[in-house]
């Protein structure tokens, strides 16, 4: 029989309250031999494209797992509740797009069914908690090795809802991208991937300041702002001993300009 032996949980919850617990809760009643990992409680609120970032830059790097991923500001609304087969692992939680970038970081999205069997689900559903209560319990029962099409009928993959791609734009010794995560260090990471940096020279302005490309941040003077590819292969801005986020003044959503001096 199939089934998996990780759970991951990547959620908005925070830690403070009661919320994440009852999720390994909720798993632990149903399959209490399933471990889980914790990829972070801590996504901002309601930001569904920070947690879609850290889900599909996280999940490639875990065991085969079913991921449950609960950034739901429209919990009790009648957005679906879904599951996706991937060749790497299975994907479960709201249809707002927070799943499908993971999907495609584990190989492309093989199946996708709603969750609508009632006998898996936890009790009476809460109308503002389906992670307890919907997802972690339906992720319990995949990872025992029941069949996606046991989880409801089938969806057409054109209708999964997908968040908008990124900006990204690249010239003649400049690139324009967007700002995806801003991480708790102040490191700013931008939807373009690494490889861009090649068309670039080493002193280079970032937002106005003079920036300079590295590949680690002891190759910068304290203070130094400098430009790198990160450990998830995009370009990324930092600071030596500072935080480049204060530096630039920017956010995720925004458009950052690195360009040759």
């Amino acid at each position: 029989m199939g089934g998996y032996k990780w759970i991951s949980l990547t959620t908005d919850y925070g830690t403070f309250d009661g919320f994440a617990a009852a999720c390994h809760g909720a798993i632990a009643r149903i399959a209490p031999d399933v471990r889980v990992i914790d990829i972070t409680h801590h996504v901002p609120p309601a930001d569904v494209a920070r947690g879609a970032a850290v889900l599909a830059q996280t999940a490639p790097y875990l065991p085969a797992s079913v991921h449950v991923g609960v950034v739901d500001p429209g919990v009790g609304s009648d957005r679906r509740g879904i599951a996706i087969g991937t060749p790497g692992g299975v994907l479960v939680g709201p249809d707002n797009g927070l799943l499908v970038w993971a999907a495609d970081a584990l190989g492309g999205i093989d199946t996708v069914v709603e969750l609508t069997n009632k006998d898996w689900l936890l009790g009476e559903v809460s109308r503002t908690f389906h992670g307890r209560d919907v997802f972690s319990p339906a992720a319990a029962r995949l990872a025992l090795g029941a069949p996606l099409s046991d989880a409801g009928p089938p969806v057409d993959v054109g209708t999964v809802v997908r968040l908008p791609d990124p900006i990204v734009a690249v010239g003649d010794g400049w690139l324009e991208a967007e700002v995806v995560t801003v991480d708790r260090f102040g490191n700013v990471q931008l939807a373009a991937g690494g490889a861009m940096l090649s068309g670039l020279g080493p002193e280079l302005v970032v937002g106005g300041v003079k920036a300079r490309r590295a590949q680690t941040f002891a190759d910068a003077q304290p203070g130094e702002l400098i430009v790198y590819e990160d450990s998830a292969h995009r370009v990324a801005i930092a600071v030596n001993g500072g935080r480049a986020v204060v530096v630039l003044s920017v956010r995720p959503g925004d458009i950052v300009r690195v360009a040759e001096r």
